[in-house]
């Protein structure tokens, strides 16, 4: 009787049979048939899905890190990165961000092992339903980490992905499931949330949780609280679509969508969700790049010197997640960006009103220059560009170069939108007076400070180490000192007289002083001569010790540029950059010791081992006698009537030792300003973007006007913060020698003893 109910029932139902043989083949396929299409995967079956990243990289996982710049007192100076991420550990997490991060995308992540079967069943019938309630991804944090690791790589493709994306996706994200196993044998959980953080993307140049906290709140990731966690957390889907600082509706109500599933699952009461999503999104946003922070040009200049090291160790400076530890104070340096900004501000429009309704590029007749900006245009990237696209000499470079096009500016009230065309913009850059300075500990040779212009975001030269000028009047504490290393005494008398020098060919060379005269006749000891900086009597001092001696004294000291041994070396005509200068300025202040300037402490690998640390190199360059003298002579700008420093701020002087020494090149295109104490050495140079731009009075461009500012105003900054080190005090005088100077006490006019040259 059964059997015919059964056949009668397979009579009347010809689809049974069928239905009974795909249930056969689909449980066959998935018991069988899927565990061998996951293997075929993973051992990349006849190069048909992609290689796989090896168990030992499942294990241990690399994504490239940025290096740091760290300063002395633990603040970041700024990174080096082609992607900006920066590790943290699970314990710098606040649970605040991580309940939110795990209720809002993975609130099961404590029940798996990598592969929620839950979550996949619930997403296809969501798809399948179209239910809203129930669709959303299957994919668990892990796989998300795994997704971030190693399956967006395109090398891992194999020739089964040149189908199309479908079957791409399909393979990467069986991938996932793979490594996402893996993940879970081989790390906690917490490692894998820690992970997870570290390598996610969140739009603004920021990755990583860290970078993400400090871009959008400017917060460590262990300080975020519970809304902010929700903002972070929302981006996630599509960091672009709900990014709080261009689209803050959408983020605000992705946010509250966030808090909401927090609430949901218990970890918050109604109040306080109810509280929470009234509150608006508070951003401190500040995206980080190569053009922010308070050492931009320290930063880029030393880059080439870590890309060196980099190469030499094997290491990757935007990958490698260095922790680089400086010598440079961050309070320091904020102080000279500030005295840079305040200064220069003033000094810019002191330039623009004196050059009002005329350009500033002058020849040495004070004319301006003709085709001065239709030549320098041809210097620029622009130019470059238009004769590539268009060929030289062509009208369709001229049109292109005068056409007008929106920009930001920069100005000294801040950044500005304007129409310029190319010529506009060189126009208007070339009239902006340019400036550097620098700081160091001269007993250690650190390096505190350090601005290479007025905003590197945009101008990028470093006038630091990498411009070089004429240092002018600076350069004459070399030739002093030659003389003192002779056996000259700073109370050496000779008269104000202007010699004249024999040159090749029969010429002669007669040098005036600042003011256009030859001299008063007038009889000045050396340390007044150099105090009221009389070429005059430089001149003198240059005929007596030679020129070639001043140039191994200057070698000695720190002076690595090409140094030409002319007479004119006394005006100072050699090119030398302020790192140098401050170099040697510092070894007097050091008692002869020649400290080369430093500026890395030491290297730490991303794990925190010390990788080097550094000593800066030392060497006795001229005797103790000889530098303290040199210290006394350069206190004359103080100290001495008329001297080029006596009308420092008297906040300074009290209780203070300082020397210090001018400098303005003969045309006024570059002023510097060098100042001693007995433990900080500073110097500021300010002059046009090229040689031919300048005040057209040189009284208006020397240094004790441009540049002392900037020195001042630091200094002054510096003995104002009372947690620094560097306190008023008096310079260290030589251990064995009792040396009081008075040269009231003195009338010396007669010749030391024949100078010897030191070898």
């Amino acid at each position: 009787m059964l059997r015919k109910i059964k056949r009668t029932l397979l009579l009347r139902r010809p689809w049974f049979p069928k239905a009974i043989k795909a249930i056969w083949i689909f449980f066959f396929c998935l018991i069988i048939g899927l565990p061998l299409y996951v293997y075929s995967v993973r051992i990349d079956l006849f190069g048909l899905f992609g290689g796989m990243p090896s168990l030992k990289a499942i294990s241990n996982p690399e994504n490239d890190l940025s290096s740091e710049l760290i300063s002395e007192d633990g603040v970041s100076l700024g990174r080096y990165f082609l992607y900006n991420r920066s590790q943290v550990t699970y314990a710098q997490l606040s649970p605040d961000l991580v309940r939110t991060l795990l209720y809002s995308e993975d609130h099961r992540f404590y029940d798996h092992s990598g592969l929620d079967f839950q979550a996949y069943l619930r997403a296809i019938y969501g798809v399948l339903t179209f239910s809203s309630s129930t669709t959303g991804g299957g994919s668990t944090l892990t796989q998300q980490l795994a997704k971030n690791l190693y399956t967006q790589d395109p090398e891992l493709d194999g020739s089964l992905a040149k189908l199309g994306e479908l079957p791409r996706r399909i393979i990467q994200k069986t991938k996932e499931w793979i490594i996402s196993v893996h993940l879970e044998r081989n790390f906690t959980k917490e490692e894998i949330i820690t992970m997870y953080l570290n390598t996610t993307t969140w739009s603004s140049n920021a990755y990583g949780i860290k970078v993400a906290a400090e871009t959008y709140f400017k917060k460590h990731p262990k300080n975020l609280n519970l809304q902010e966690s929700a903002v972070l957390v929302g981006m996630l889907q599509n960091p672009s679509l709900f990014h709080p600082k261009f689209r803050p509706q959408n983020s605000l109500k992705k946010r509250n969508q966030v808090l909401a599933k927090v609430f949901e699952h218990g970890y918050i009461k109604a109040s306080t969700y109810d509280s929470l999503i009234q509150l608006p999104i508070e951003l401190n946003y500040s995206v980080q790049n190569q053009n922010a922070g308070v050492a931009t040009y320290f930063r880029a200049a030393i880059e080439k010197d870590l890309m060196t090291w980099c190469k030499k160790h094997g290491y990757n400076l935007n990958e490698s997640g260095l922790k680089i530890y400086t010598t440079i104070n961050s309070r320091m340096q904020r102080y000279a960006v500030e005295a840079m900004n305040e200064s220069m501000k003033l000094q810019q429009k002191t330039f623009d009103a004196h050059w009002k309704g005329r350009n500033p590029w002058i020849d040495e007749n004070r004319n301006e220059l003709p085709g001065f900006l239709e030549s320098r245009i041809k210097q620029t990237n622009a130019y470059r560009n238009l004769v590539k696209r268009y060929g030289e000499n062509t009208d369709s470079i001229n049109i292109m170069l005068r056409m007008k096009k929106p920009m930001t500016v920069f100005t000294w009230n801040g950044d500005r939108d304007t129409l310029f065309s190319s010529m506009d913009s060189l126009n208007y850059y070339k009239r902006f007076l340019q400036a550097g300075f620098m700081s160091m500990d001269p007993h250690t040779g650190a390096v505190k400070a350090w601005v290479g212009g007025i905003n590197h975001k945009y101008f990028k030269y470093d006038h630091v180490r990498q411009g070089t000028r004429q240092p002018g009047s600076t350069f004459k504490a070399f030739v002093y000192g030659t003389a003192i290393e002779a056996g000259y005494n700073p109370c050496f008398r000779l008269q104000d007289i202007s010699p004249t020098f024999n040159l090749a060919g029969g010429a002669t060379w007669t040098p005036a002083n600042a003011a256009g005269d030859r001299g008063t006749g007038a009889s000045l000891t050396l340390r007044q001569a150099l105090a009221l900086s009389k070429n005059s009597i430089t001149a003198q001092v240059l005929q007596r010790v030679g020129a070639e001696n001043v140039v191994d004294f200057a070698r000695r000291a720190g002076i690595k540029s090409p140094i030409d041994p002319v007479p004119a070396l006394c005006l100072g005509v050699s090119d030398v950059s302020l790192y140098e200068l401050i170099g040697a300025y510092s070894t007097f202040v050091n008692l002869g010791i020649y400290t080369e300037p430093f500026f890395i402490t030491r290297i730490e690998d991303k794990n925190g081992n010390v990788i080097e640390s550094f000593i800066p190199e030392k060497k006795q360059a001229i005797n103790e006698a000889t530098a303290f003298k040199m210290i006394y002579m350069l206190m004359g700008g103080v100290e001495e009537e008329g001297g080029n420093s006596q009308t420092l701020d008297e906040d300074l002087i009290i209780d203070n030792e300082i020397g210090a020494k001018t400098g303005t090149t003969n045309n006024a295109s570059d002023g510097w300003y060098i100042g001693i104490t007995h433990n900080l050495v500073a110097g500021a140079w300010v002059g046009g973007d090229e040689r031919s731009i300048h005040y057209r009075e040189w009284a208006l461009g020397q240094g004790g006007r441009t540049a002392r500012p900037i020195w001042e105003k630091y200094m002054l900054k510096v003995y104002a913060d009372r947690n620094l080190e560097y306190k008023k005090g008096a310079f260290k005088r030589p251990a064995e020698l009792n040396m009081t100077i008075d040269c009231s006490e003195f009338d010396t006019t007669e010749d030391p003893s024949p100078f010897e040259p030191n070898n």
